[in-house]
């Protein structure tokens, strides 16, 4: 099969249904909700016909994609795994919302790929099993350290998978019209095709035609913007003056009278609240209630104040704890990548330890398409609200304001009653409209919105292939198959994997229709969660040979519970630990379970002088390799 003629012709067609899709717009008047159904269609139809294509019940093949993908097409479905609703829809809201400290999330995310690159990617690959689980045991010896890799895979995987299920739903209750409720769970049928017939085999070349989609989508829209606003092409170019005209933009709302009395409004009732939560009659569930309206009023209050005179501020390094912050997140999120179980396991998939190194900087490099964009859209989608939405009138609002109104993700209000749109009338209760809305916003026809929609499906679901396929495979075969019933055949293993797939994925639609956090949020646990469970264990399995069993089993704990602690207490309970916020949990139990796995490993006896030169091979190959060495010793 010649791969880049396939996925050349793949590309041109997509483009070509894309344009057709708009003739057929600005001729014919074709509905939106059509249009959003051709490529929602079009999209699972895709990753249908992949599943089928490739399926397959070869354990190498379901696996490990038969060790058999080239750099180039591995680093663009890892760049697809890892480019989740959290990059597609997140990140660019986060950077909306927060200026110069949103930028943890991009230097997070791509320096992680560093990481893999000099310390794990490659090694992994020349160790040669299936899953990270698999390491921990063959490295570490006993079942106890494969038995806390699986319950860490499948709490990390499952956190992640959360929020990529809540990304489904937002973008097919918008497009198709279908509830939230019911969304997440259509939008999984695509996912569930591929993985449970063809596993890694399939989801690999699923999400090489899904990246495809997702950064051809994510580009137009600012692109097709930079260039109405500046006649240049080039977003990254143009986003920087259009800083300074948002900052303009600002100023002078901020010194409209009837911005100034709306903002007036919404200070007299977050003051309303506050006497409210003080009175001991209130019960308690509605003081939670009014705690959370509170937080609202005062954000309104202050946001266009805020928005006039902060282009300094909002560009800005941070300084004090809003540094340890900034640089407590950037650590999570970058150790985090390098630990999380479903992006290590692509560099199993690659046929040599070469190839597997090259991947990691084809992943980089597609990365960076995306990331590199993500601030521009920022810029885009401020503009496009301070153009065409303040100063509207509210009985006459855009389009869009209703049809998105379902998503939940944000309103407009009339606080002052003065029948005109206040940029403090504009309620934001998430900021992943960002992406989503903003070709809405901005005015552009509807076909680059359903271009989005298939891009940010596409981000979604690439990711919830890998997510789901690690949590069924770290069930069925590093807790059955290497546990409970080593001689269960391939056949009972597999059919396992596939009811677990079915399972997991209906368990986390049901879970995701709680809407428990923002995505970036949920995203940000997960990496907590998945650094500080793997990247100690596994750095120091591969760079520190006296590391033990006990050491490892200690250090994972002790990584996991510190986080766990935290995280939990600090979102629900109070705890604060130098002001950290509970996004970067991680930053204490990382170091932790270094710490403890040299302590503890020094103290108790060293592995055998056969794990020990098994350690020295897999960073200084000789012929036969790692996994040929651990084979013949154990």
């Amino acid at each position: 099969m010649n791969l880049n003629k396939v996925f050349g012709l793949y590309t041109v067609g997509f483009i070509v249904v894309t344009i057709l899709i708009g003739i057929a717009e600005a001729v014919f008047g074709l509905p939106n909700r059509v249009i959003g159904w051709i490529f929602m269609g079009l999209s699972m139809g895709i990753y249908l016909l992949i599943g089928i294509v490739t399926r397959t019940s070869d354990a190498d093949q379901y696996y490990v994609a038969g060790r058999g993908v080239p750099a180039l097409y591995n680093g663009m479905a890892t760049g697809s795994d890892w480019m989740s609703a959290a990059s597609f829809i997140s990140m660019a809201g986060a950077l909306s919302a927060q200026g110069f400290s949103g930028l943890a999330y991009v230097m997070g995310w791509t320096g992680g790929y560093l990481l893999l690159a000099v310390f794990l990617g490659p090694y992994l690959r020349q160790f040669g099993k299936y899953t990270i689980p698999d390491f921990l045991g063959e490295r570490y010896g006993g079942h106890t350290p494969r038995l806390i890799g699986v319950l860490a895979a499948i709490l990390a995987s499952f956190t992640y998978l959360i929020a990529q299920v809540t990304g489904v739903g937002l973008i097919v209750s918008r497009f198709i019209g279908l509830d939230f409720n019911i969304g997440v769970f259509v939008g999984l049928i695509g996912v569930l095709f591929c993985s449970v017939l063809g596993g890694m085999r399939a989801v690999t070349w699923t999400q090489v035609a899904q990246y495809i989609i997702l950064i051809t989508s994510y580009l137009v829209p600012v692109v097709v913007l930079s260039f109405k606003l500046f006649a240049i092409p080039v977003p990254e170019l143009t986003y920087g003056r259009l800083l300074e005209r948002n900052n303009q933009a600002a100023l002078r709302i901020s010194a409209d009278p009837g911005e100034k009395a709306t903002r007036a409004k919404w200070a007299e009732e977050a003051k309303a609240l506050g006497e409210k939560l003080k009175d001991p009659a209130v019960p308690e569930a509605e003081k939670e209630k009014a705690k959370a309206a509170q937080a609202v009023a005062n954000r309104q209050a202050a946001a266009p104040a805020a928005e006039g005179a902060r282009l300094e501020k909002y560009l800005s390094v941070p300084t004090g704890t809003g540094m340890w912050n900034f640089l407590a997140l950037t650590f999570c999120l970058m150790v985090g990548t390098a630990g999380l179980p479903h992006i290590l396991t692509r560099y199993y998939t690659t046929p040599s330890v070469r190839e597997a190194r090259t991947s990691v900087g084809w992943s980089l490099f597609f990365i960076f398409l995306l990331y590199f964009t993500a601030p521009a859209y920022a810029a885009f989608a401020r503009n496009a609200v301070f153009t065409n939405l303040v100063g509207s009138k509210i009985s006459e609002l855009p389009a869009w304001v209703n049809l998105w109104a379902p998503a939940g993700l944000f309103s407009v209000v009339d606080k002052a009653g003065d029948g005109i749109v206040q940029f403090a009338d504009f309620v934001v209760k998430s900021t992943d409209f960002v992406v989503l809305a903003t070709p809405e916003i901005a005015g552009l026809p509807f076909v680059i919105t359903g271009l989005v929609m298939a891009g940010g499906l596409a981000a979604a679901l690439s990711t919830a292939d890998g997510l789901l396929l690690t949590i069924a495979n770290a069930i069925s075969h590093d807790l059955y198959y290497n546990v409970i019933n080593p001689k269960a055949s391939l056949i009972k293993r597999l059919t396992i994997t596939k009811v677990l797939l079915i399972t997991v994925a209906l368990i986390s639609a049901w879970v995701a229709t709680a809407r428990l956090a923002i995505i970036v949020e949920l995203v940000a646990w997960a990496f907590s969660l998945g650094a500080a469970s793997f990247f100690p264990a596994l750095v120091m399995g591969i760079w520190w040979k006296r590391a033990n069993y006990h050491g490892a089993v200690a250090g994972m704990l002790v990584g996991l519970g510190t986080t766990l602690y935290y995280m939990v207490g600090s979102r629900f309970f109070g705890v604060s630990w130098f002001g950290t916020t509970t996004v970067a949990s991680g930053v204490f139990g990382i170091p932790l379970g270094f710490l403890t796995i040299w302590i503890v490993s020094s103290l108790t006896k060293a592995p055998s002088q056969q794990m020990q030169d098994f350690v020295v091979s897999i960073r200084y190959p000789k012929t036969g390799g790692a996994s040929a060495a651990i084979d013949a010793g154990h």
